[in-house]
Protein backbone atom coordinates (compact mmCIF):
# COMPACT_ATOMS: atom_id res chain seq x y z
CA UNK A 1 0.00 0.00 0.00
CA UNK A 2 1.38 3.41 -0.98
CA UNK A 3 1.36 6.05 1.73
CA UNK A 4 0.01 9.36 0.46
CA UNK A 5 1.13 12.84 1.42
CA UNK A 6 -0.97 15.96 1.58
CA UNK A 7 0.72 17.62 -1.38
CA UNK A 8 -0.99 20.71 -2.85
CA UNK A 9 -2.48 19.92 -6.26
CA UNK A 10 -0.79 21.83 -9.07
CA UNK A 11 -0.32 21.39 -12.79
CA UNK A 12 3.04 20.09 -13.95
CA UNK A 13 3.88 23.56 -15.28
CA UNK A 14 3.07 25.13 -11.92
CA UNK A 15 5.22 22.57 -10.09
CA UNK A 16 8.17 23.13 -12.44
CA UNK A 17 7.95 26.89 -12.01
CA UNK A 18 7.67 26.59 -8.24
CA UNK A 19 10.67 24.24 -8.03
CA UNK A 20 12.80 26.52 -10.20
CA UNK A 21 11.86 29.55 -8.10
CA UNK A 22 12.67 27.70 -4.87
CA UNK A 23 16.08 26.63 -6.16
CA UNK A 24 16.90 30.13 -7.41
CA UNK A 25 16.01 31.54 -3.99
CA UNK A 26 18.69 29.39 -2.31
CA UNK A 27 21.54 31.31 -3.95
CA UNK A 28 19.82 34.61 -3.16
CA UNK A 29 19.47 33.74 0.53
CA UNK A 30 23.04 32.41 0.78
CA UNK A 31 24.29 35.61 -0.83
CA UNK A 32 22.39 37.64 1.76
CA UNK A 33 23.80 35.48 4.57
CA UNK A 34 27.36 36.12 3.37
CA UNK A 35 26.96 39.80 4.21
CA UNK A 36 26.31 39.16 7.89
CA UNK A 37 28.60 39.03 10.91
CA UNK A 38 27.25 35.55 11.64
CA UNK A 39 28.74 34.30 8.35
CA UNK A 40 32.17 35.79 9.06
CA UNK A 41 32.26 34.27 12.53
CA UNK A 42 31.26 30.88 11.13
CA UNK A 43 33.85 31.18 8.36
CA UNK A 44 36.58 31.92 10.87
CA UNK A 45 35.50 28.87 12.86
CA UNK A 46 35.38 26.59 9.79
CA UNK A 47 38.78 27.74 8.51
CA UNK A 48 40.44 26.93 11.82
CA UNK A 49 40.32 23.17 11.16
CA UNK A 50 43.29 21.11 10.01
CA UNK A 51 42.96 19.62 6.51
CA UNK A 52 43.29 15.84 6.90
CA UNK A 53 44.63 13.50 4.23
CA UNK A 54 42.18 11.28 2.37
CA UNK A 55 43.56 8.28 4.26
CA UNK A 56 42.80 9.91 7.60
CA UNK A 57 39.36 11.03 6.37
CA UNK A 58 38.57 7.41 5.53
CA UNK A 59 39.82 6.34 8.97
CA UNK A 60 37.65 8.98 10.64
CA UNK A 61 34.50 7.97 8.77
CA UNK A 62 35.13 4.25 9.30
CA UNK A 63 35.02 4.89 13.06
CA UNK A 64 32.46 7.71 13.07
CA UNK A 65 30.33 7.61 9.88
CA UNK A 66 28.47 10.80 10.80
CA UNK A 67 31.59 12.87 11.49
CA UNK A 68 31.51 16.41 10.10
CA UNK A 69 34.33 18.34 11.83
CA UNK A 70 37.12 16.85 13.92
CA UNK A 71 39.91 18.22 16.08
CA UNK A 72 42.04 17.24 19.06
CA UNK A 73 40.97 17.67 22.70
CA UNK A 74 42.82 20.94 23.31
CA UNK A 75 42.04 22.24 19.83
CA UNK A 76 38.33 21.97 20.65
CA UNK A 77 38.87 23.93 23.85
CA UNK A 78 40.59 26.66 21.84
CA UNK A 79 37.51 26.76 19.57
CA UNK A 80 35.18 27.27 22.54
CA UNK A 81 33.91 23.69 22.82
CA UNK A 82 34.59 20.93 25.33
CA UNK A 83 34.79 17.20 24.59
CA UNK A 84 32.16 15.49 26.74
CA UNK A 85 33.36 13.21 29.54
CA UNK A 86 33.49 9.58 28.45
CA UNK A 87 33.69 10.25 24.71
CA UNK A 88 35.94 7.82 22.84
CA UNK A 89 38.60 9.31 20.57
CA UNK A 90 38.75 8.67 16.82
CA UNK A 91 42.17 7.21 16.02
CA UNK A 92 44.15 8.64 13.11
CA UNK A 93 47.78 8.87 12.04
CA UNK A 94 49.75 12.02 12.77
CA UNK A 95 52.91 13.20 11.05
CA UNK A 96 56.09 14.29 12.74
CA UNK A 97 59.68 14.72 11.63
CA UNK A 98 62.25 14.13 14.34
CA UNK A 99 65.95 14.99 14.16
CA UNK A 100 68.32 12.38 15.59
CA UNK A 101 72.07 12.14 15.79
CA UNK A 102 73.71 8.90 14.71
CA UNK A 103 77.19 7.65 13.95
CA UNK A 104 77.96 6.89 10.33
CA UNK A 105 80.25 4.10 9.11
CA UNK A 106 83.33 6.22 9.81
CA UNK A 107 82.30 6.95 13.37
CA UNK A 108 81.33 10.55 12.66
CA UNK A 109 78.16 11.90 14.20
CA UNK A 110 75.59 12.95 11.61
CA UNK A 111 72.16 14.46 12.00
CA UNK A 112 69.26 12.74 10.28
CA UNK A 113 65.53 13.44 9.98
CA UNK A 114 63.22 10.54 10.73
CA UNK A 115 59.56 10.66 9.75
CA UNK A 116 57.14 9.18 12.26
CA UNK A 117 53.40 8.58 12.06
CA UNK A 118 52.14 8.52 15.66
CA UNK A 119 48.58 7.41 16.42
CA UNK A 120 46.51 10.39 17.58
CA UNK A 121 43.02 10.83 19.00
CA UNK A 122 40.60 13.36 17.57
CA UNK A 123 36.95 14.02 18.32
CA UNK A 124 33.98 14.95 16.13
CA UNK A 125 31.99 18.09 16.88
CA UNK A 126 29.10 15.80 17.85
CA UNK A 127 31.22 14.64 20.79
CA UNK A 128 31.58 18.19 22.09
CA UNK A 129 29.39 20.89 23.56
CA UNK A 130 29.77 24.67 23.82
CA UNK A 131 31.72 25.95 26.81
CA UNK A 132 29.45 28.07 29.02
CA UNK A 133 29.80 31.75 28.32
CA UNK A 134 31.60 31.28 24.98
CA UNK A 135 29.65 32.23 21.80
CA UNK A 136 28.89 29.19 19.61
CA UNK A 137 30.03 30.01 16.07
CA UNK A 138 30.02 26.41 14.88
CA UNK A 139 26.70 26.48 13.06
CA UNK A 140 24.54 28.61 10.79
CA UNK A 141 21.48 26.40 11.23
CA UNK A 142 18.40 26.29 13.45
CA UNK A 143 16.37 23.12 13.98
CA UNK A 144 12.87 23.00 12.52
CA UNK A 145 10.14 22.68 15.13
CA UNK A 146 6.95 22.07 13.12
CA UNK A 147 4.68 19.32 14.42
CA UNK A 148 3.33 18.04 11.07
CA UNK A 149 5.43 16.05 8.59
CA UNK A 150 2.57 15.95 6.03
CA UNK A 151 3.00 12.18 5.70
CA UNK A 152 6.45 12.56 4.15
CA UNK A 153 8.34 10.27 6.55
CA UNK A 154 5.95 7.34 6.06
CA UNK A 155 5.72 7.85 2.29
CA UNK A 156 9.47 7.93 1.70
CA UNK A 157 10.05 5.13 4.22
CA UNK A 158 7.61 2.96 2.25
CA UNK A 159 9.37 3.83 -1.00
CA UNK A 160 12.84 3.09 0.35
CA UNK A 161 11.66 -0.13 2.03
CA UNK A 162 10.39 -1.29 -1.36
CA UNK A 163 13.86 -0.61 -2.78
CA UNK A 164 15.49 -2.81 -0.13
CA UNK A 165 16.45 -0.09 2.35
CA UNK A 166 15.81 -0.20 6.09
CA UNK A 167 14.72 2.99 7.83
CA UNK A 168 15.31 3.33 11.54
CA UNK A 169 15.13 5.99 14.25
CA UNK A 170 18.00 6.18 16.75
CA UNK A 171 19.34 8.52 19.38
CA UNK A 172 22.32 9.96 17.51
CA UNK A 173 25.23 11.69 19.24
CA UNK A 174 25.71 15.43 19.05
CA UNK A 175 23.77 17.41 16.46
CA UNK A 176 23.57 14.76 13.74
CA UNK A 177 20.09 14.48 12.23
CA UNK A 178 20.54 11.42 10.04
CA UNK A 179 22.84 9.46 7.77
CA UNK A 180 22.86 6.69 5.16
CA UNK A 181 24.98 3.53 5.18
CA UNK A 182 24.98 2.23 1.59
CA UNK A 183 26.81 -1.02 2.38
CA UNK A 184 24.01 -1.94 4.81
CA UNK A 185 21.25 -0.22 2.80
CA UNK A 186 20.35 1.59 6.00
CA UNK A 187 18.96 5.08 6.55
CA UNK A 188 19.09 6.37 10.13
CA UNK A 189 17.07 9.34 11.42
CA UNK A 190 17.56 10.97 14.81
CA UNK A 191 14.65 9.78 16.97
CA UNK A 192 14.08 13.12 18.71
CA UNK A 193 13.66 15.29 15.60
CA UNK A 194 10.47 17.27 15.27
CA UNK A 195 8.10 15.81 12.64
CA UNK A 196 8.94 18.69 10.29
CA UNK A 197 12.69 18.23 10.65
CA UNK A 198 12.38 14.46 10.25
CA UNK A 199 10.55 15.06 6.96
CA UNK A 200 13.32 17.33 5.71
CA UNK A 201 15.98 14.85 6.78
CA UNK A 202 14.48 11.84 5.05
CA UNK A 203 14.13 13.89 1.85
CA UNK A 204 17.83 14.80 2.19
CA UNK A 205 18.87 11.15 2.62
CA UNK A 206 16.61 10.04 -0.24
CA UNK A 207 18.23 12.70 -2.40
CA UNK A 208 21.69 11.25 -1.68
CA UNK A 209 20.40 7.89 -2.92
CA UNK A 210 18.59 9.27 -5.99
CA UNK A 211 21.59 11.39 -7.00
CA UNK A 212 24.00 8.44 -6.72
CA UNK A 213 26.18 10.22 -4.17
CA UNK A 214 26.84 7.10 -2.11
CA UNK A 215 27.53 4.60 -4.88
CA UNK A 216 31.25 5.36 -4.53
CA UNK A 217 32.10 6.60 -1.05
CA UNK A 218 35.63 7.65 -2.04
CA UNK A 219 34.16 9.85 -4.75
CA UNK A 220 31.62 11.19 -2.25
CA UNK A 221 34.36 12.11 0.21
CA UNK A 222 36.36 13.92 -2.46
CA UNK A 223 33.30 16.00 -3.42
CA UNK A 224 31.43 16.02 -0.11
CA UNK A 225 30.68 19.74 -0.20
CA UNK A 226 28.98 19.46 -3.59
CA UNK A 227 27.06 16.33 -2.59
CA UNK A 228 25.75 17.88 0.62
CA UNK A 229 24.86 21.09 -1.21
CA UNK A 230 22.83 19.11 -3.75
CA UNK A 231 21.06 16.89 -1.22
CA UNK A 232 20.01 19.75 1.05
CA UNK A 233 18.95 21.83 -1.96
CA UNK A 234 16.66 18.96 -2.99
CA UNK A 235 15.27 18.84 0.55
CA UNK A 236 14.60 22.58 0.52
CA UNK A 237 12.88 22.46 -2.88
CA UNK A 238 10.73 19.38 -2.22
CA UNK A 239 9.71 20.54 1.25
CA UNK A 240 8.88 23.96 -0.17
CA UNK A 241 6.69 22.40 -2.85
CA UNK A 242 4.70 20.75 -0.06
CA UNK A 243 4.42 23.95 1.95
CA UNK A 244 7.22 23.40 4.52
CA UNK A 245 9.75 26.23 4.74
CA UNK A 246 13.10 24.73 5.78
CA UNK A 247 15.15 27.91 5.26
CA UNK A 248 16.02 28.24 8.96
CA UNK A 249 18.08 25.06 8.62
CA UNK A 250 18.69 24.50 4.91
CA UNK A 251 20.16 27.87 3.91
CA UNK A 252 22.86 27.83 6.59
CA UNK A 253 23.60 24.16 5.88
CA UNK A 254 23.99 24.80 2.15
CA UNK A 255 26.04 27.95 2.76
CA UNK A 256 28.43 26.00 4.98
CA UNK A 257 28.96 23.04 2.66
CA UNK A 258 29.21 25.22 -0.48
CA UNK A 259 31.49 27.68 1.33
CA UNK A 260 29.07 30.40 0.27
CA UNK A 261 29.79 29.78 -3.42
CA UNK A 262 26.58 30.86 -5.13
CA UNK A 263 27.95 29.94 -8.57
CA UNK A 264 28.33 26.36 -7.37
CA UNK A 265 24.79 26.40 -5.98
CA UNK A 266 23.41 27.66 -9.30
CA UNK A 267 25.39 25.05 -11.23
CA UNK A 268 23.51 22.25 -9.42
CA UNK A 269 20.12 23.32 -10.78
CA UNK A 270 19.68 20.58 -13.39
CA UNK A 271 20.55 17.69 -11.07
CA UNK A 272 18.75 19.16 -8.06
CA UNK A 273 15.54 19.85 -9.94
CA UNK A 274 15.55 16.43 -11.61
CA UNK A 275 15.91 14.72 -8.22
CA UNK A 276 13.35 17.05 -6.64
CA UNK A 277 10.73 16.16 -9.24
CA UNK A 278 11.51 12.45 -8.84
CA UNK A 279 10.98 12.62 -5.09
CA UNK A 280 7.89 14.83 -5.50
CA UNK A 281 6.54 12.12 -7.82
CA UNK A 282 7.11 9.51 -5.11
CA UNK A 283 5.22 11.68 -2.63
CA UNK A 284 2.27 12.24 -4.99
CA UNK A 285 2.11 9.08 -7.16
CA UNK A 286 -1.41 9.71 -8.48
CA UNK A 287 -0.53 13.14 -9.87
CA UNK A 288 2.79 11.83 -11.19
CA UNK A 289 1.09 8.94 -12.99
CA UNK A 290 -1.56 11.25 -14.43
CA UNK A 291 1.10 13.65 -15.72
CA UNK A 292 -0.56 16.63 -14.09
Amino acid sequence: MTTKTRMPRKTIEEKKAQAEALHASIAEQVDALRGTGQWQRFLNFAQSFHAYSLGNVLLILSQCPDATAVAGFRAWQAKGRQVRTGERGIRIFGYRQQKVTEEDDSGEEVEKSITRFPVLSVFDIGQTEPIDGVPDNSTLTRQLVGTDDLGIVDALSDHLNAQGWTITRQNLPGTKNGYTKPEQRLVVLEENLSPEHAAKTIIHETAHIELGHIEDMTEYLEHRGLSETEAESVAYVVAGMLGIDTAAYSIGYIAGWSEGNTDLIKSTATRVLRAAHTIAGILSPEEHAAGE
